[in-house]
């Protein structure tokens, strides 16, 4: 995990001006990935005291935009950040609790899924979200079938 050094380093060598949110939003990324915004908000203003949620998303905007997080959303979730990027990973989600946990790719370089149709696009990544039951929820008894698995055709 970068110290407070480190993060100052990667907003500057990103073109970023560092100022307290960015650093503690990153911290917050760094520390816990794939939180959703609130708990980032939660993070940041522990941090800091005081920062509102417009900061919050302007800082989570400047940072994936400029490559140092990723946003990921899984169907039926809240967006979530992530400090690991650029390595083509994807994500096991529970469907029960909502838990996400990184995978990484089962064979060769990005892409590590090749489509059967490219349609003429240049493919540089491929998401890919394994869903399932997370070890704390599979050692307990399933839940009913929820209405989304239930559209879906699984339970």
């Amino acid at each position: 995990m970068p110290d407070a050094a480190d993060l100052e380093r990667v907003l500057r060598a990103a073109g970023l001006r560092v100022t307290r949110p960015r650093l503690a939003v990153l911290d917050a990324v760094h520390a816990q990935p794939h939180l959703d915004t609130k708990a980032l908000i939660s993070a940041a203003r522990a941090r800091l005291g005081a920062v509102s949620h417009q900061a919050v998303y302007d800082v989570l905007r400047v940072l994936e935009d400029s490559g140092l997080v990723r946003r990921i959303q899984p169907e039926g979730s809240d967006a979530r950040y992530e400090a690991r990027v650029g390595d083509n990973h994807h994500h096991l989600v529970c469907r029960d609790c909502g838990a996400i946990a990184d995978v990484d790719c089962t064979v060769g370089a990005a892409p590590c899924l090749i489509p059967s149709s490219e349609a003429g696009f240049v493919i540089d990544e491929a998401e890919v979200l394994f869903w399932g039951r997370c070890p704390s929820c599979a050692a307990s008894p399933p839940p009913a079938p929820s209405l989304r698995s239930a559209q879906r055709g699984t339970s």
